[in-house]
């Protein structure tokens, strides 16, 4: 497997990773639970209902 030749800094990580939010409001989806209706990032667990694909994946406290 390769490996890097040398380490790469953490302000240089952070640099590339400085671009993973989302600016863009169309990039945003609604969260496909009825009774919940949140604006979420797509492809991630809803924070207010805990659901991803119809499934819970995490309990929220209400």
């Amino acid at each position: 497997m390769p490996n890097p030749v040398s380490r790469h800094s953490k302000s240089r990580r952070d640099k590339r990773r400085a671009n993973w939010k989302a600016d863009v409001p169309e990039s945003y989806a609604k969260c496909p639970n009825p009774d919940c209706g949140e604006t979420i990032l797509p492809h991630r667990v809803c924070k207010a209902c805990g659901q991803y694909k119809g499934k819970t994946i995490i309990k929220i406290k209400e």
